[in-house]
C-alpha cells in the first residue's frame, strides 16, 4: 500500500509508482472518483481520445439519423398501452 502526506494547504506528491500506473506526467489533470467512502484516481482524459471507445468489432457505426429515429420509436412504443 502506497502512502502520502497532506500538507497544510490540503497538497500530496503522488507517488512515483502511482503516476508511473496512471501514465501520469508534469501537467495531466486526475478526476477523482468519490464512492463508498472511497476515492479512485483516473487520468482525466479528453473527448477526442473517447473515439471508438464503444465500438464493437463485426458491426457498422451508426448515423445519427439512425440514433433519431431508434429513439423516436422507442419513444413511441413506450406510449403504447400495455396489453
Amino acid at each position: 500500500m502506497r502512502e502520502s502526506t497532506v500538507t497544510i494547504k490540503g497538497q500530496t506528491t503522488l507517488p512515483r509508482d502511482v503516476r508511473a500506473a496512471l501514465g501520469l506526467k508534469s501537467g495531466d489533470k486526475l478526476r477523482y472518483v468519490v464512492m463508498n467512502g472511497e476515492v479512485r484516481l483516473l487520468k482525466a482524459r479528453p473527448v477526442a481520445e473517447l473515439e471508438g471507445v464503444l465500438a464493437r468489432p463485426g458491426t457498422r457505426p451508426i448515423s445519427l439519423d439512425e440514433m433519431d429515429d431508434a429513439i423516436a420509436a422507442g419513444a413511441t412504443d413506450g406510449m403504447r398501452p400495455a396489453k
